[in-house]
């Protein structure tokens, strides 16, 4: 099944589908640069864990604490205890902690260990407050401060980016490359869903040869494998939702394409 789109496939964005989307996509990434590199080097999968409390969590059927109203009984002096009523209180949704395991790639020197780059797909977690977006600034400082190479990739239209200095222009997505040599510069690859995802170099040591990295092509495989074209209903609006000129941008290409069968209205 041809991939339906030129760059980044929204659909692919669905808190449905985006866990599973990661996870193959970081090791697709892994398993074509270790191909590419120098043998003198590593890619190793490694995870973050952290124990998740916002608003996002699993939300389980376990009550508040109890709201009790003392029913007024006329004042009894007995020797013996004074029962009093209780309502039953309401049921409410509360926020259940649950550990969060996020994968992340880092490219080593086989015979010292060192961590020549490291490779970050952002998740939804990592770009709404709470302790995903904590666990990853953190691990994004100690990069930054180190001899390392961090190359930061965001596929996600929603949530707030990782900061950046200055003013840049707005986009869908973005890939950040930042070289240790050239700190704070880093180079930003940022495209809309109407793009093509933008080639870039895996920077590496200074004397060897850096690899292209070709996500699109990579996505292309993984949409294939999954078999996402069985899994999508192209005919309903992807989550999240588009704007308006994406929205009916996108209905044109995928009517073209024979993914979707009624002409949709977007007054």
């Amino acid at each position: 099944m041809n991939y339906p789109f030129p760059g980044m496939n929204p659909y692919l964005e669905n808190p449905v589908f985006w866990s599973e989307v990661h996870h193959r996509l970081i090791t697709a990434i892994a398993d074509t640069i270790e191909q590419n590199i120098p043998l003198q080097y590593r890619v190793a999968i490694e995870q973050r864990t952290y124990l998740s409390d916002d608003s996002d969590s699993v939300l389980v059927g376990i009550p508040d604490v109890s709201v009790f109203s003392q029913q007024k009984l006329p004042q009894q002096y007995s020797s013996t205890a004074t029962h009093k009523e209780t309502s039953e209180g309401i049921t409410v949704m509360i926020p259940l902690p649950e550990h969060i395991t996020e994968n992340y790639l880092e490219i080593r020197e086989v015979s010292t260990g060192f961590v020549v780059t490291s490779i970050e797909i952002l998740s939804p977690k990592n770009k709404r407050p709470g302790e995903g977006r904590k666990a990853y600034q953190l691990k994004r400082k100690q990069v930054l401060a180190s001899l390392s190479h961090l190359v930061e990739i965001d596929l996600l239209r929603t949530g707030k980016p990782m900061l950046i200095l200055g003013e840049i222009p707005v986009t869908n997505y973005q890939i950040i490359v930042s070289r240790s040599e050239t700190r704070p510069q880093a180079k930003l690859y940022g495209f809309s869903i109407r793009e093509t995802i933008p080639l870039f170099p895996l920077p590496l040591q200074s004397e060897d040869i850096e690899p292209i990295v070709d996500l699109q092509s990579l996505l292309h495989g993984i949409y294939n494998r999954a078999r996402y074209y069985l899994a999508i209903d192209y005919n309903k609006e992807p989550v999240p939702p588009l704007k308006l000129e994406d929205a009916v941008w996108s209905d044109t290409l995928l009517r073209e394409q024979g993914l979707r069968g009624c002409l949709k209205s977007y007054d």
